[in-house]
């Protein structure tokens, strides 16, 4: 007796369907990529909030909110918020203007337009009593499947204070090298730059930052890189005397590769 193992025709074999490929959905707006999974989360609560929602028309709506807690002084939000006739989506109505002011005056506001059937635009300011702090543009493509947005900020535009900061981008037929350089404030300035080579299709995302303190005549210099590199050099000044030590230490994660130094800069 033995087992007989049989094999049917070609023909007798079940076919699968074949996959119905469905164009792929525009993922939204970008600030909402990751709101479904934020709303998960519960938000933190401390004290005591009373909050009383008033919906005037349509259009318009008011809330009143009284916070209370025993970290600092009660506090009072007013925020109003208007909504146009254009409406595209559940959430997404044109234009829209929303604004919080507290107790202090302080203002937190922002206006939606829709420019074209594709093209969205955003502003936001915020203000610390009577003084501008920031405000902020952006710009939004919706194409089919994807979505491309611009954003472009300046803290104290109106009163014109100074922004430290250069961009630049050079394209060619071996690849691309962006950066961008912002002075903070005279202790700290940061760096960001972007390689791409098409000849060795290669790809490297690197982020600096120099710190400066005056009063110990130290300044620290940091990068982190995309290759998994970190590094900081550290100098300290010795006055009177004309010199500089300056110790570096630079560890590459992927290819478990440490080094270090130690010099010395008379002049």
């Amino acid at each position: 007796m033995g087992n007989t193992l049989g094999l049917a025709p070609m023909g007798a074999l079940p076919r699968r369907s074949p996959r119905r490929e469905e164009p792929l959905p525009n993922p939204g707006s970008f600030d909402e990529l990751h709101r479904l999974c934020k709303d998960v989360f519960p938000a933190q609560m401390e004290g005591v909030k009373l909050v009383v929602n008033k919906v005037l028309s349509s259009h318009f709506q008011v809330a009143h909110t009284i916070h209370m807690s025993a970290l600092g002084l009660p506090g009072y939000h007013l925020h109003a918020a208007y909504a146009g006739d254009w409406q595209l989506s559940p959430t997404e109505v044109f234009p829209t203007v929303v604004g919080d002011m507290d107790s202090s005056g302080s203002l937190n506001a922002q206006v939606l337009l829709l420019l074209a059937e594709r093209l969205r635009a955003k502003a936001v300011f915020q203000t610390q009593q009577a003084k501008f702090l920031t405000w902020q543009f952006d710009g939004e493509y919706r194409g089919d499947d994807y979505t491309a947005t611009l954003t472009l900020g300046n803290p104290d535009l109106i009163g014109e204070s100074a922004v430290h900061w250069v961009a630049t981008l050079n394209v060619g037929s071996g690849g691309a090298h962006a950066s961008y350089y912002h002075k903070a404030n005279e202790q700290v300035q940061v760096g960001v730059e972007f390689e791409a080579n098409t000849r060795l299709q290669d790809t490297t995302f690197s982020f600096g930052y120099h710190l400066t303190l005056p009063q110990a005549n130290m300044v620290f210099r940091g990068l982190v890189d995309s290759n998994w590199c970190v590094g900081a050099v550290l100098e300290k000044k010795m006055p009177p005397l004309p010199v500089t030590l300056a110790l570096g230490a630079f560890l590459n994660h992927w290819r478990n590769r440490f080094h270090c130094g130690f010099s010395i800069t008379v002049g």
